[in-house]
């Protein structure tokens, strides 16, 4: 196992480059995916939750999901389809037939090998009927659970009640239709001293991948205590060791990890890899880029990060002028910063952009709790894991 060098890069001394050309050198021209909010409501009430429009009603019209799909038209091929996620608030609080309607302008790219539907759901809702409308759009389904049932205290409903039940009701659902499902985790403080009752549930339960989000501190979540580093070591470092001895389960972030380490085998160690703008797409059209948890925020200083709405231009349009957004630019500096200081570069590649305006009030920043939890942690644990193996 090829363990990386933990060194300082440094940034070659270079004429300036413009600003279009520093979005270039950072930012893929394509995105991998589009994020659509096809409504900001929610039925249930995370305690951790990070939207800020959860509790209204504001449904997406059928012109607003036409012109995402004549946007995706110009930029999707069939050699990269698009990644069409439904997320934020509960997409599936729509309804099928208000869905269905809704993916119907897609319809044609799907089935011209363009586009791919995901949805994010927390599985309430999961019903018999939802399963044939997955079935027959061809929907790949991601859900929300945050482990047994002690680990769920915090998804609870309007009237303060626990999901945890329901939720495994609409997993039930799935299996009883062969579809496939991955599940996303939310670790808290309360949480990440048990990473083995945790992988162990959802091996359990069925799902393909697990992905790992370490509580943060973003949106309408910026009170309450989350996981520190030293914490999110020894989590990584027993999750490792777990995912050894149980390999039938992806954990998202492991192989992630693993993913650059064959990189740094054979390929270039990821220095080619850009940033997924990942345009995300709020339920009356408005488009902000590189992070979803940024879209329904309000911020003058930055106008709301508005890269424009796609009644009015397209999403290629939006991206071709990106790197004149304020946000965008700065967030092009503090990543510059990040590969100039930071030695975990390699692998973090600059984490995320939200995560530093919500920890840090800026883009230009540098170092957050997420990146140290979720990157640095665990390329620690891994250079742990592998000291001690050696020295066994």
């Amino acid at each position: 196992m090829i363990v990386p060098t933990l060194e300082r890069t440094t940034v070659a001394r270079t004429p300036p480059l413009t600003s279009r050309e520093r979005y270039r050198r950072r930012i893929s021209p394509r995105p991998r995916s589009v994020v659509v909010q096809p409504d900001g409501f929610c039925n249930v009430a995370c305690s951790y939750c990070y939207l800020p429009g959860k509790d209204r009603r504001t449904p997406m019209t059928s012109d607003v999901a036409e012109a995402i799909a004549r946007s995706i038209r110009e930029i999707a091929t069939v050699d990269a389809p698009m990644d069409l996620v439904w997320h934020a608030g509960e997409p599936l609080a729509l309804g099928t037939s208000r869905l269905s309607e809704l993916t119907d302008p897609f319809e044609s790219l799907r089935h011209e090998g363009l586009l791919h539907h995901y949805v994010q759901t927390n599985g309430t809702l999961v019903s018999d009927r939802w399963c044939e409308f997955f079935a027959e759009r061809e929907v790949r389904v991601g859900v929300s659970i945050d482990g047994p049932a002690e680990f769920n205290t915090e998804r609870v409903d309007r009237r303060g009640k626990p999901v945890f039940d329901r939720t495994l009701r609409g997993i039930a659902h799935l299996r009883r239709h062969g579809i496939g499902f991955s599940t996303i985790a939310v670790v808290t403080v309360d949480s990440i001293g048990r990473p083995e009752d945790l992988l162990d549930f959802f091996a359990e339960l069925g799902c393909h991948t697990v992905g790992i989000n370490i509580e943060e501190r973003e949106g309408a979540n910026a009170h309450r205590p989350v996981p520190m580093f030293e914490a999110a070591a020894e989590f990584w470092n027993r999750a490792i060791a777990w995912t050894r001895s149980n390999p039938g389960l992806t954990v998202r972030e492991i192989d992630r990890l693993g993913a650059y380490l064959r990189s740094l085998r054979g390929g270039d160690g990821w220095q080619s890899v850009r940033i997924d703008p990942i345009p995300t797409v709020s339920s009356i059209g408005d488009v902000v880029l590189l992070s979803p948890e940024l879209a329904g925020v309000q911020s003058p200083e930055y106008h709301d990060f508005q890269a424009g709405n796609v009644l009015q231009l397209t999403i290629r349009d939006m991206l071709a002028n990106a790197h004149r957004l304020r946000y965008v630019d700065e967030f092009l500096t503090g990543l510059d910063a990040c590969e100039a200081t930071c030695e975990y570069f390699g692998f973090c590649r600059g984490a995320q952009a939200g995560n530093r305006f919500f920890e840090n009030g800026r883009f230009d920043s540098t170092e957050t709790n997420h990146c140290r939890v979720s990157r640095q942690a665990l390329l620690t644990a891994l250079s742990d894991t592998v000291r001690a193996e050696t020295a066994s």
